[in-house]
């Protein structure tokens, strides 16, 4: 976008014009495809070169980080197509890269959930740190084969331990812990489908979620663990899911714990949607719109906070780093985002235009919310050196009375009715507002036809 090197020459090639002029160089040349060659370009610039090349119909590809390939040479490999992360509202990540080096270098670090979209890449992350040796426990034996191939692929100096294990099982964690002995801790294991959870699979979710999390701390107070980082979720802020609230449930029990294990620095990090994960709408749009579509939203109001997989791990490593214990971190998740304008983007991504792919609106799913929020009405946030991470004040907690009920609820021998867990849960915790079903309401949109709905 310099103007003083438009008319100049780059190994003979006239510099044609800037950003602005894609559509007339793209005619002149009978260019297909533009590249943007800024390897550390923020949203805006992505997001403008997008829409400069979409309406030239010329297809924008990325180069990455130019610092790499001026040292390791340039390869086909390395230049991609545009993808929806890149027009995220969200610019990168600076990490305390010394402070993280201190944390996670020549330690033992233990990940749950260690195959999951948030778990894998957490472990990405933190090999990238030389670890003494990392732990990864995974229910799923294909999800562990496959981070285990990724690690042993890209990191082969790191030394790793695969383990199978359910989180819920406290013999095997104990016998774990008692092998590795790590001193770092990461449980992002989590049943996390909204939907899923709400119906039928209730009491699953409270045990997996809630009693998972209490056998995981009860295993970390017989060992030297210097550090546990709990993974949460927005939807743990005045949930009207079972999956929100079962997350909510055990952040009041890791801050009543914390209390009494001051030996063992506990934190919480709380953040939103994650583009590309395991159930998340990326996929789901990919897939209908391979197919031809329609591509099924569930309401045109409906917004989600995003951010990429990458982006939240390092943000999770950023806040294990600054806790001082019983914290409860909050993501910047910057603007959210209507999902109708990222399934139109995608459609746009794909090659194809709005008139070729329907979007059809279907009601709101069980447990879901038009709005996600990242803090409760009675919370209160104060900012931290890190300008994309903010600490929660939470109320207090309830205290070991309320404690003891809900561990003895959550031993609970039978399985319980989705009606008697949603009363539960409603007990214990005391923002949870039960989702309440209404009829749903199928809306079509045909190819053509406008997807501006009227109230």
């Amino acid at each position: 976008d310099d103007r003083a090197k438009v008319g100049r020459q780059i190994s003979g090639h006239q510099v044609l014009g800037t950003w602005d002029d894609i559509g007339k160089a793209s005619l002149a040349t009978g260019a297909r495809h533009a590249m943007l060659a800024v390897g550390d370009a923020d949203h805006l610039v992505r997001r403008r070169a997008f829409e400069l090349c979409d309406k030239a119909g010329v297809k924008l590809q990325i180069v990455p980080d130019i610092d790499a390939l001026m040292t390791e040479g340039i390869h086909l490999s390395n230049i991609r197509n545009i993808e929806v992360d890149d027009l995220l509202r969200r610019d990168p990540v600076k990490l305390d890269v010394t402070g993280l080096r201190q944390l996670l270098t020549l330690r033992t670090v233990l990940v749950t959930g260690a195959g999951g979209s948030i778990g894998s890449e957490l472990c990405r992350q933190i090999a990238r740190f030389k670890p003494r040796q990392l732990v990864l426990v995974e229910l799923s034996e294909y999800a562990l084969y496959q981070i285990l191939e990724t690690l042993q692929r890209d990191f082969p100096e790191l030394k790793v331990a695969p383990v199978i294990a359910d989180v819920k099982d406290q013999r095997r964690l104990f016998d774990v812990f008692a092998r590795y002995s790590p001193e770092i801790v990461f449980h992002a294991a989590a049943y996390k489908h909204v939907p899923l959870m709400e119906t039928g699979n209730s009491w699953q979710a409270v045990q997996n979620n809630t009693l998972g999390t209490v056998r995981l701390m009860e295993t970390v107070e017989r060992f030297p663990v210097e550090r546990l980082v709990f993974i949460s979720t927005d939807k743990a802020v005045n949930p009207t899911s079972v999956m929100g609230a079962t997350k909510r449930l055990s952040e009041m029990l890791l801050q009543e714990w914390s209390v009494r294990n001051p030996h063992t620095t506990t934190v919480t990090v709380r953040f939103g949607n994650v583009l590309g994960s395991t159930g998340s709408v990326v996929p789901k749009f990919r897939e209908q719109i391979a197919r031809g579509g329609p591509i099924t939203i569930t309401d045109p109001a409906m917004r989600r906070y995003f951010m990429s997989v990458p982006e939240a791990a390092q943000l999770v490593l950023q806040a294990a780093r600054m806790g001082n214990g019983g914290e409860i971190f909050v993501l910047d998740m910057g603007e959210p985002i209507l999902i109708a304008d990222l399934a139109r983007d995608m459609i746009r991504l794909s090659g194809l235009g709005e008139d070729e792919i329907a979007i059809e609106y279907t009601g709101l799913r069980p447990g879901e919310k038009l709005f996600e929020e990242l803090l409760a009405s009675d919370e209160a946030t104060l900012p931290t050196r890190h300008r994309k991470l903010r600490v929660a004040r939470p109320f207090e907690s309830p205290g070991p009375v309320w404690e003891k009920q809900v561990l003895a609820w959550l031993s609970e021998s039978s399985s319980l009715l989705d009606a008697d867990v949603r009363a539960g849960l409603a007990r214990f915790v005391p923002e949870y507002q039960p989702y309440q079903d209404p009829a749903a309401k199928v809306i079509t949109l045909h190819p053509g036809a406008s997807s501006r709905l009227s109230a």
